[in-house]
C-alpha cells in the first residue's frame, strides 16, 4: 500500500467512526464529481473541522472565496445555524450553479449567498457595499491571487474574526522559490500569504501539515486581534525571558 493509499484508507476510517457526517455532504460530493467538476474539495475532517471552529466561534456570517460544488459552503451553512448566512465567491458559473443545486437539495440553500465573478471583483462590491465584517473567513480560491484575498479579508473583518487559508504546504512545493514550474503562481502567492500572516500585526495565526487522501498539503488559521491589545505569545511577542 503506497502512503496515499494508506492515507485514504484512514480517511475512510476517521470518517465511519468519529466524523460521521450526514448523508447529505456524501450526496454533494458525489453530485459534484458526477457533474464534472475537479475532484478538490476539503476532505471530510477538515470540513468537519472548519465547522467545528465556525460554532466555536459563535459565528452568524461566513465569507468563502471559492465555492466549487459547494462542499466546503455545506459545513459552514450547516454551523451558522437557521439565522446565519454564509456568502460564497465563485468564479465559473457552472460551478456556482452545481453548487446551488447542492445547497437547496441539502435543505442549506436559503442560507447560501452565491456571487459569481472574479473574487478580487466581487470582493471589492462587498467592501464598496459596507458588507461585513465577518466572522469567518475562508480563502480557497486562486492562489496566485491569495494573499489579495487575505488584504479584501481583514477590510471585512473585525477583532476576533477567524480566517482559514486552504492549500498552503502544495506537496512541500511551498519551499520552491526558484519562480518555475507549472504552479509557480500559486506558489508564490502562497508564500506571500504566509509571510503576511505572519508579519501582520493585526493577525495571531499558525499553519499546519496535514496528510490525507488527497495527498500531503496543509491550512493556515488565523484570528484578527486588535492592534491595541499588545504583543502576542511568540516570535512575535517581543523578548524572551
Amino acid at each position: 500500500m503506497t502512503s496515499l493509499e494508506h492515507w485514504a484508507a484512514v480517511d475512510d476510517y476517521l470518517v465511519d467512526t468519529a466524523i460521521r457526517p450526514a448523508e447529505s455532504f456524501a450526496s454533494t460530493r458525489a453530485a459534484t464529481h458526477e457533474a464534472g467538476l475537479p475532484q478538490i474539495e476539503v476532505p471530510a475532517g477538515q470540513g468537519k473541522l472548519m465547522g467545528l471552529i465556525t460554532e466555536l466561534a459563535g459565528a452568524r456570517s461566513v465569507l468563502e472565496f471559492g465555492t466549487l460544488g459547494g462542499y466546503s459552503t455545506q459545513w459552514f451553512a450547516a454551523a451558522v445555524g437557521p439565522q446565519g448566512k454564509v456568502t460564497t465567491l465563485e468564479y465559473e458559473p457552472r460551478h456556482a450553479e452545481v453548487a446551488r443545486r447542492n445547497l437547496d437539495a441539502a435543505g442549506l440553500g436559503e442560507r447560501v449567498e452565491i456571487r459569481v465573478g472574479a473574487a478580487l471583483q466581487t470582493v471589492q462590491e462587498l467592501i464598496d457595499s459596507g458588507a461585513g465584517p465577518f466572522d469567518v473567513v475562508f480563502i480557497d480560491a486562486d492562489k496566485a491571487n491569495n494573499a489579495n484575498y487575505l488584504d479584501a479579508a481583514l477590510r471585512l473583518s473585525r477583532p476576533g474574526t477567524v480566517i482559514i487559508g486552504d492549500n498552503v504546504v502544495r506537496g512541500g512545493r511551498v519551499l520552491d522559490d526558484s519562480g518555475t514550474g507549472d504552479d509557480a503562481a500559486d506558489v508564490a502567492g502562497i508564500r506571500t500569504y504566509l509571510e503576511r500572516q505572519g508579519q501582520d500585526p493585526r493577525l495571531n495565526g499558525t499553519a499546519l501539515q496535514t496528510v490525507s487522501g488527497k495527498g500531503w498539503d496543509g491550512f493556515a488559521l488565523a484570528i484578527v486581534r486588535d492592534v491595541d491589545e499588545g504583543p502576542v505569545d511568540g516570535p512575535r511577542g517581543g523578548t524572551e525571558g
